[in-house]
């Protein structure tokens, strides 16, 4: 599966519960003036959905992040510091049932 009209129409309906739910989760969370929610899979041929917190303050802010300005790498630490958190937020608030398609 490569594209969301390709699901059916339960798992389509089950892909917008869980983009939502991650997109409050991250508002919540990370307080960003906007957040960019795109299926791109134009390098990648399979279905996955980015979720993206965007600030004003970004390198990129108003365009899209894609190709704007080179990728920085994370600190170890800081990289474990925000899978953490993140994992920590999906944990502790789902209020729906995630299943494998």
């Amino acid at each position: 599966v490569s594209e969301i009209f390709q699901l059916s129409e339960a798992d389509q309906q089950q892909l917008m519960r869980e983009s939502s739910f991650l997109a409050r989760s991250l508002e919540n969370e990370f307080a960003g003036d906007k957040l960019n929610i795109a299926a791109l899979g134009n390098i990648v041929p399979q279905l996955h959905v980015h979720h993206i917190v965007r600030y004003k303050t970004d390198a990129a802010w108003p365009a899209p992040v894609w190709g704007r300005v080179p990728a920085l790498a994370y600190d170890e630490s800081e990289l474990r510091a925000l899978a953490k958190k993140l994992s920590d937020v999906l944990q502790n608030d789902s209020t729906i049932e995630f299943k494998p398609v």
